[in-house]
């Protein structure tokens, strides 16, 4: 009787499309912590563990950007203590990847304000893309002090300053993110079901994926990794087309 109720595991979908980036809203660090009985805190430092292994997973499939929202501008509304520690973490992590990306011939990139950021960890984040800027194996962005509507007023502004009409196209290289590829794929962990700000203007043709595992749960499985591109490869991305259809509805062939 049990079996009736039990989840079916989809069966990966062969020749499956790839999506080229990915983005990650990881969520759920201090509940995953929690429901332990651990520190919130430690929730964060579980939050980056595997990271790099992810990265290489994915990367190996075929994806060639992913970008992880690890701090938005509203996260400053947190306790200075919690602030302070994950500016601390974010020095820790990001001098760590800049061996990650010369040995992986991987571009960084660090997207949002650096204003409010500690000196040393804004220094940290202009080296690592600095001495990035050349590597070809793939792109991993974090998304620290972000804010997609923040960054769209300034894209603006800027424009503005520059005087001249955009288009579509132009208008992007106004912006912090302008570099990167559309989003193809959202990945929210921890059953929130919400978009938060987050590279507003990339996410405009992205599939949306909501999972119920806590960031750190996800950061360690490949299991949901793969679950993740299987859900792509599932999708029918029609870009505002489709069948067409006469007016009694009826499909055409």
């Amino acid at each position: 009787m049990l079996k009736l109720f039990k989840r079916k595991e989809k069966k990966p979908v062969a020749n499956a499309v790839v999506p080229k980036h990915i983005a990650f809203i990881c969520d759920g660090n201090r509940r995953w912590a929690e429901a332990r009985g651990l520190p919130p805190l430690m929730g964060h430092k579980a939050g980056i563990a595997n990271f790099e292994n992810l990265v290489d997973w994915y990367i190996a499939r075929g994806v060639t950007t992913i970008t992880f929202f690890v701090f938005s501008t509203e996260n400053w509304n947190r306790s200075k203590e919690e602030v302070d520690y994950l500016m601390d973490l974010f020095y820790t992590e990001l001098k760590k990847n800049k061996k990650h990306a010369l040995d992986k011939n991987l571009r960084y990139r660090v997207v949002g304000s650096r204003t409010r950021l500690p000196k040393k960890l804004a220094q940290m984040c202009d080296d690592l893309e600095e001495s990035s800027a050349d590597n070809t194996g793939g792109t991993v962005v974090f998304a620290l002090n972000y804010g997609g509507i923040d960054e769209i007023v300034d894209a603006a502004n800027a424009a503005i300053k520059a005087g001249k009409p955009v288009t579509r196209e132009t208008f992007e290289t106004f912006m912090d993110t302008g570099d990167l590829l559309p989003v193809d794929l959202m990945v929210r962990t921890s059953n929130e079901i919400r978009i938060s700000n987050f590279l507003l203007w990339k996410l405009a043709y992205a599939e949306l994926m909501f999972v119920p595992e806590h960031w750190p749960e996800l950061v360690k499985s490949e299991k949901i990794w793969q679950r993740t591109l299987d859900e792509f490869a599932r999708r029918n991305r029609r870009f505002g087309g489709g069948k067409k259809a006469n007016y009694a509805g009826k499909a055409k062939k």
